[in-house]
């Protein structure tokens, strides 16, 4: 049964309300009360009620006539640890990387069966993908999809539903298949997007474990087909995860002492 949902099957208040904001997802960043009505397929005046609502405790923003998210989203989003600590870790890693390829580098976590992105550095010849801070993307077509996925316990993907929809002639749709290169990527330490999610681009993902060896994110780097070399990034990406891995076990080490004195 779905969480937005009751026991007797109706949709709890708690449950409009994050239908309202999961609309939102995809958007331009504005949506009027019309389009939220179409998005959510709820009752006009049920929508209208609710975004006033989210509004008042600052979870959604007027803008004219229509709405956006608040930052009070931001604020607790910001909030979250692993998100937080994550995203500290490797942001000078990610510039770093960006400076020196001048492709696009993401950090990326799983997400049932999506990766969201926490952060996306474009590169001066990197091209402009839709993948935004915040973004989703199925785990399966994605090289950080597939980084994550081939270090998560296999109980846990196999729990996993992929739609496996192929979004260009490269995508993998066959569950075996992905198996395989997962098995794959598991051996490298390195996930290769070899235009399975878009074409004419191409890019390699490797991931991010924490002070207990469990995988929390992986970071990407894409470019043009033909522009970017596979083979020569692949090191540049493994060892950047590496060194954020590194970052984090040091960061905990540092803070577990203070914590054991009191």
């Amino acid at each position: 049964m779905s969480p937005i949902h009751r026991a007797e099957g109706e949709i709890s208040a708690i449950g409009r309300s994050t239908e309202i904001l999961k609309a939102f997802l995809g958007s331009s960043g504005t949506l009027s009360p019309a389009a939220l009505v179409r998005r959510t397929g709820m009752a006009k005046t049920t929508v209208y009620r609710m975004v006033e609502d989210l509004a008042r405790v600052g979870l959604l923003e007027r803008h004219g006539t229509d709405y956006r998210l608040g930052l009070l989203l931001f604020e607790i989003g910001e909030s979250v640890p692993r998100q937080r600590s994550l995203r500290e870790a490797a942001r000078r890693h990610l510039s770093a990387l960006r400076e020196a390829t001048g492709h696009n580098v993401g950090l990326a976590v799983l997400d049932g069966s999506d990766v969201v992105y926490l952060e996306v550095f474009r590169g001066e010849d990197g091209p402009r993908l839709p993948h935004h801070m915040g973004g989703r993307w199925p785990a399966y077509a994605s090289c950080s999809g597939k980084a994550i996925l081939a270090f998560t316990p296999p109980a846990q993907v196999a729990q996993l539903e992929f739609a496996m929809k192929a979004h260009t002639e490269n995508t993998i749709t066959d569950p075996e298949l992905l198996i395989r290169e997962l098995e794959r990527v598991r051996k490298s330490g390195v996930a290769f997007d070899r235009q399975e999610a878009f074409l004419r681009i191409a890019g390699a993902a490797a991931p991010i474990f924490g002070p207990d060896e469990e995988v929390l994110g992986a970071i990407s780097i894409s470019g043009m087909a033909g522009r970017i070399n596979l083979t020569r990034i692949d090191a540049a990406v493994r060892t950047t995860a590496i060194s954020i891995s590194r970052d984090l076990s040091s960061a905990h080490s540092v803070v577990r002492p203070v914590l054991q004195r009191h």
